[in-house]
């Protein structure tokens, strides 16, 4: 039990569970219980009593009055110990069932979520109550036991308390009424109370508890040398009881366990009992820790001895019933089949004298097939059968030899094992075209005599002839269905697979996920995703065109999901979890991280071996597509947060270096105006004046460019399109340049009068205002600076040229990087941040255009963008 409290209660500290283990009842379990559960009080536990048995021999000591100041649940309920919570809990009896309408339907399994929530539990457990001891305690005690709890309940408690007493002193108490809840009365289960049976039941009980002794010393995990014991599943009543002996076996050799079932085409004709023994079989044996394989085939030791070859089994355990034949004509029996296809095996025959089992074997071995009949199938087969009679009479009488219009009936018998859906029609119509061809084409005619001393032993070769061949197509047929199921169940495995690489996002991944196992189950299913612990709102893939029951979805289905997202366990119908649920739910996890809950609308029956194996599979990679897309999404939001980090961290040293640069000029220059204006010449207020006016307009033009770039980076940045004429925007441009534009020769040239460009005029004036104050600051005092616009196929261009220094090649393809200011030694470095250029790109890429730098001729650069032509309207 300690991997299922992982995730425990607060702070990941799960409760202690320590068990008071006897060899049977009335040895002191509860009352050695109860006696630690008052020294726990006394140092200070809080301590109630959840469940406790009233025998009289509690009443009748001194105990009896400690106990009634104890704080006591009555009418036990799960949820309110949980909101209680107190330190340790007492619940007698382990293995009891739980009253019809619980959350859980077993004890133990309500003392797994008491430990998962932090609180410690003080239990009791007779050995006839251990899985694996059941049949050992049911061959002493001729008693079966109906409570049971798995053997990984025991071998994983915090503590194991032996409570031993001698069988005689035991019978004795017995004989006192010590241990009966009324005066005069025996306890239940105690019929079997002898010295004999008794002691061998304390024998039992101190060899499983040496067991767990040497389980917890060498280690939960060591297994010896290259031990694998492989048990056979049947569906025969005697099959428990050997899952249980190779368990003990597998145990006991510190070996891998398996449990293998090979599917037959006998199967098919199984009926709704034995398919639920089966069931329960794989249920067991998968709850004792073996791996559970299905495995197709009609030779079934072939099967076994190939599985154990592969797999590195070094022991199988059969039933002794499988071992021996029914009578000396019968097949050899499948013990002797497996030792000659696997001579080096050691194969462990169990006796399994059950008073079902030969019932069993009768039934299934003896008539394995029930006999269906359908009235399509017989007027399949008589409309054969009159063919290959009037084909027939077509070849006699073209005197075609006897011997050739019996293959006629020998094809007619193999096509009615190809159309039909039993053996019993092949049968029957090898019988029936004897007695046709006797009739029709034998001397006498039509009669049942044959004069030819040879025709009884061509009767019968007709005969076998064409039931084996109906037999081996009706054996083919069951190999080709099964081949069939297993080729769509791995491809449902590979096309999931295959689609959810190919899926985008948390709705695709889910909708290509459940879409397969609707195809998978052909039931409906319900899918709630998880997100921080919480479930959202259900979604229902449909099966089928009928719309699907709402109480799938209802408040208490809910529940059942909510349960299954916290305990990351199965619940619901077919479970031991609240049963009485519509839907099996399953968490789609990785690990202890759950992404969702699946919910599958169980009606017609639970799911075979196979469905919920590949059922496991899809939904573990459900869940690994959902781990990676999250992961991927983190990934992509953490390159975003660094990014926007680093702008954040260039826009703060923007505005640390670049705005105060400008604003400590400002205010430097007019607190020398305010102190001494009327001291300066008119030369150098005009000068002070001057360096005001063009730091601030420096100061507005940056944060307009820092507003664009913050709104690009939020995606705000809408555009306002328009078709507007481009020596009007240029003009407009060149308005708010930097009055250094003065010493500098500013020329437009226009290739056309008109030019119309569509465009949102606001930001296409921020964009000439960029560059040319870009080319005025970088290009000395008298450069040249020409703005020339041409229209060419559908396209404006525009290119702002400069006759400066221009730009080094190394820095061309860096010159529209955010915050990248060059090296440039004759612009000012303290009034350049570097957003000015790259702003520019991202606004002309928002137009659908494109932005670059050339080398103009003979020196300076060329900086060229283009965009979309207008159209001039017409009005009439």
């Amino acid at each position: 039990m300690t991997e299922e409290r992982q995730n425990a209660g607060e702070g990941g500290k799960s409760g202690q569970l320590k068990i008071f283990f006897g060899y049977a009842a009335g040895v002191g379990k509860t009352y050695a219980m109860l006696q630690a559960a008052l020294t726990a009080e006394e140092r200070g536990m809080d301590v109630v009593i959840g469940s406790i048995a009233p025998y009289r021999s509690l009443e009748d000591t001194a105990l009896a009055e400690r106990l009634r100041a104890m704080e006591r649940l009555e009418e036990f309920d799960l949820d309110r110990a949980i909101r209680r919570k107190p330190d340790l809990i007492i619940m007698d009896d382990l293995a009891c069932e739980n009253p019809k309408g619980s959350r859980h339907s077993r004890r133990y399994q309500d003392i797994r979520e008491l430990l998962k929530a932090g609180i410690s539990v003080y239990t009791t457990v007779s050995a006839q109550n251990i899985e694996s001891l059941n049949d050992i305690v049911t061959a002493i005690t001729r008693v079966p036991v109906k409570d049971r709890i798995p053997d990984s309940v025991f071998d994983h408690a915090d503590q194991v308390e032996l409570v031993d007493l001698e069988p005689r002193e035991l019978l004795e108490r017995l004989r006192n009424g010590a241990l009966a809840e009324k005066e005069g009365e025996h306890p239940p289960g105690t019929a079997y109370f002898t010295v004999a049976n008794l002691t061998a039941l304390r024998e039992v009980a101190l060899r499983r508890c040496a067991d767990r002794i040497n389980m917890l010393t060498r280690g939960d995990g060591a297994a010896h040398g290259d031990e694998h014991v492989l048990v056979c599943l049947s569906a025969s009543p005697s099959n428990a009881k050997i899952v249980r002996t190779a368990a003990r076996m597998a145990n006991a050799f510190r070996g891998a366990f398996t449990a293998l079932f090979v599917k037959t085409p006998d199967l098919a004709y199984m009926d709704e009992e034995d398919r639920k023994r089966l069931q329960s079989h794989m249920r067991l044996a998968e709850q004792l820790g073996a791996r559970i394989e299905i495995l197709y085939s009609d030779d079934i030791p072939f099967q076994i001895a190939e599985f154990a070859r592969i797999s590195g089994v070094s022991k199988i355990v059969i039933g002794r019933s499988a071992a021996t034949r029914d009578h000396i004509f019968s097949k050899p029996a499948l013990t002797e089949k497996l030792i000659s296809n696997a001579p080096d095996l050691d194969v462990y025959i169990i006796p399994d004298a059950d008073p079902g089992s030969s019932f069993y074997r009768k039934r299934h071995f003896g008539t394995r097939r029930h006999l269906v009949f359908s009235a399509g199938d017989i007027l399949k087969s008589i409309g054969i059968l009159l063919a290959a009679s009037c084909i027939g009479f077509f070849f006699y009488n073209l005197g075609v030899n006897e011997a050739n219009i019996i293959t006629i009936y020998v094809l007619g018998v193999l096509v009615t094992a190809l159309v039909t859906k039993n053996q019993i029609y092949s049968l029957i119509s090898s019988a029936v075209s004897v007695l046709v061809f006797n009739f029709l084409f034998t001397e006498p005619r039509y009669t049942l005599q044959a004069y030819a001393p040879g025709y009884p032993l061509t009767f019968s070769v007709m005969f076998l002839s064409a039931f084996i061949t109906g037999s081996l197509v009706m054996r083919l047929k069951s190999h080709a269905k099964q081949s069939a199921e297993v080729a769509f169940r791995t491809r449902i495995l590979f096309d999931t697979n295959r689609l959810l690489q190919q899926a985008r996002g948390q709705e695709e991944i889910t909708s290509v996920s459940a879409g397969q196992l609707v195809k998978l189950l052909k039931k409906d299913i319900v899918v709630y995703p998880a997100e921080n612990g919480v479930l959202g709102e259900p979604q229902i893939f449909q099966a089928g065109e009928t719309e699907p029951d709402a109480g799938c979805i209802s408040a208490r289905e809910r529940e059942v999901a909510v349960w299954t997202l916290k305990n990351n366990k199965h619940a619901g119908a077919t479970t031991d979890t609240f049963s009485d649920a519509g839907c099996l739910y399953l968490a789609i996890r990785v690990g202890e991280n759950v992404y969702g809950v699946l919910g599958i609308v169980m009606e017609g029956g639970e799911l075979d071996a196979m469905e919920n194996s590949i059922l496991l599979s899809v939904l573990g990679e459900w869940a690994f597509a959902l781990e990676n897309e999250k992961s991927t999404r983190e990934k992509e939001e953490a390159a975003v947060l660094a990014k926007n980090e680093q702008l954040r961290a260039n826009l703060l040293r923007a505005i640390s270096h670049d705005l105060r640069t400008p604003l400590t000029s400002i205010s430097g220059n007019a607190s020398n105006l305010l102190a001494m204006g009327q001291d300066f010449d008119e030369e150098t207020r005009k000068q002070l004046y001057t360096d005001i006016y063009e730091n601030s307009m420096w100061l507005i033009n940056l944060v307009e460019n820092l507003l664009s770039i913050t709104r690009l980076v939020e995606g705000r940045l809408n555009l306002n399109i328009t078709e507007d004429l481009v020596d009007d925007v240029v003009a407009e441009a060149l308005r708010h340049v930097n009055k250094k534009s003065a010493e500098h020769t500013i020329v437009t040239e226009s290739g056309e009068e008109f030019l119309l460009a569509r465009m949102d005029p606001r930001l296409i004036v921020q964009v000439i205002i960029n560059i040319v104050n870009n080319a005025i600051e970088y290009t000395p005092a008298g450069s040249h600076i020409t703005i020339r616009s041409e229209k060419k196929d559908g396209t404006i261009i525009l290119s702002i040229a400069d006759d400066g220094p221009g730009i080094p090649d190394q820095e061309k393809p860096r010159v529209f990087d955010m915050f990248y200011s060059g090296g440039n030694p004759i612009a000012d470095s303290r009034r350049n941040c570097g957003i000015g250029l790259s702003l520019c790109r991202s606004i002309i890429d928002a137009h659908g255009g494109e932005l670059t730098v050339s080398d103009n001729a003979p020196h300076g650069a060329v900086f060229t963008f283009t965009l979309p032509a207008g159209e001039v309207q017409l009005h009439e």
